[in-house]
Formats: structure tokens, sequence, C-alpha cells
């Protein structure tokens, strides 16, 4: 006996519904994985350890220098993070506090006295972003002479800089931002001594409006290696 299938049509989209919310699931899974953890302060990205949880996932950026805030835990817990051979106790006093560089992309297992995660280090990629190499940087300078903003320290400036370019250091520029409101839909060509800071400075200005920022990739250092000019 044949079956005849009288409602193909609804069958069609029950089996759609069913796959569009499976879909969406998969979709929020992942979106809990690559939302960027805690939020920037002075420069820094202050991570908050309540001491309730058992297992932390933090994701950052390459280039954020990270900061714990603890809540709650045994008295100066001790911070391992052995892929980055850091074994320090942290204070409860924040100001005091000592920050670290994620200067690679990976995944890095720590401890903070009972309380055990992971961080994700994760490279910036955003609209209104890119990073350039310096063989890039230097190309991109002559050709569309963006504003450049250097954001080491006055010590760091004062060693050596890039021709024409304005001081504002990483911890400052949340508080001084404004006085580049003039250039926030011009290039703006940012640099540090390495490209981690400058990193750090890209998101801060993007995320209060800046559209079209580049960032030299490896820093000063490398730029330097190149050849390419500094002023001193």
């Amino acid at each position: 006996m044949k079956i005849i299938n009288k409602h193909p049509l609804r069958i069609t989209c029950v089996f759609i519904f069913i796959f569009f919310n499976f879909a969406a699931h998969c979709f929020s899974s992942m979106a809990k994985h690559t939302d960027i953890s805690g939020e920037l302060q002075n420069g820094f990205r202050v991570l908050t350890i309540s001491g309730t949880e058992t297992d932390l996932f933090f994701t950052v950026y390459r280039g954020d220098y990270i900061k714990f805030r603890l809540h709650a835990l045994e008295e100066n817990p001790v911070l391992e993070i052995p892929r980055l051979e850091i074994n320090r106790k942290l204070p409860f006093d924040f100001s005091n506090t000592p920050y670290f560089k994620m200067k690679k992309v990976g995944l890095y297992p720590f401890t903070v006295g009972r309380v055990q995660g992971r961080i994700k280090v994760i490279e910036y990629s955003k609209p209104h972003y890119q990073a350039l190499t310096a063989d890039e940087a230097n190309t991109f300078i002559n050709d569309n002479s963006p504003f450049i903003l250097d954001v080491r320290t006055n010590r760091e400036y004062s060693s050596g800089h890039l021709e024409n370019s304005m001081l504002i250091p990483i911890q400052e520029l949340q508080q001084r931002y404004t006085e580049l409101l003039q250039y926030k839909n011009k290039d703006i060509f940012i640099y540090c001594a390495t490209g981690n800071r400058s990193t750090v400075a890209a998101k801060i200005l993007i995320d209060k409006g800046f559209t079209r920022i580049y960032n030299l990739r490896k820093g000063l250092f490398d730029w330097a290696q190149k050849g390419y000019p500094i002023v001193r």
C-alpha cells in the first residue's frame, strides 16, 4: 500500500524551524567564547575573580595588559600561569596589583589560589582597524600623511619617536581621547614599542567611535630594525 504525504509543506516548515533553532544555539554558544572579558581601565584590562567560580574562562586580546581584581579569596593568593612562567602573590589592594602583558595568541591555563581557569588570547580584528608591518606602514605614512599617535611613556618618547607624532601614554588615553576628536573620521596611525600597547589604544579609540585606525604591528622596535627613520 502506497502512503501519500498530504502535508509536505508543513513537514518542510518543521524541519526549517528545527534547523534554524539548532543554528542559533550553535552561534550563541560560540559567542559566549568570543565575548571579550573584563573592562578597560587606564589602559589595563581588568578581570574580576570573586572566589565563587570553579572554572573561569576569560577571553582577551593580544597586547592586553591584564590585572586581576579579587573578591572573597584567601589573603594574598598566588597567581600561576605556567605557560608564561608567572608565579606571583596578588595583593587585595587593586592599586598595587601587578599587570601582565599578553604577548601571544593562545590558551593559557591559570590558577589563583584555589580558583582555576583559562585565558584565551585572540588577535584584535574589527571594522575600522588594520595592522600594518613596518614596510606597509612606511608606505602608508608617505602616501596618506596620517595623524601619528605614540602611546609609550614620556621617557620612551624622549629616547626616539616617529616624526610629527603626538605622545599620549596608553594609561592616559581613555581620559585624553577628546584631544583627538578632530581626527575621528581621519586616518590615525598608532605605534608603541612592540605593538601591544598600540593594539589596546586602537580598541579604545574604536570604542569611542573613531573610524580609520592603523596599528604598527610589531612596533617601533621592528620599524628601527628595518632601517626606517626615528627622530632623536
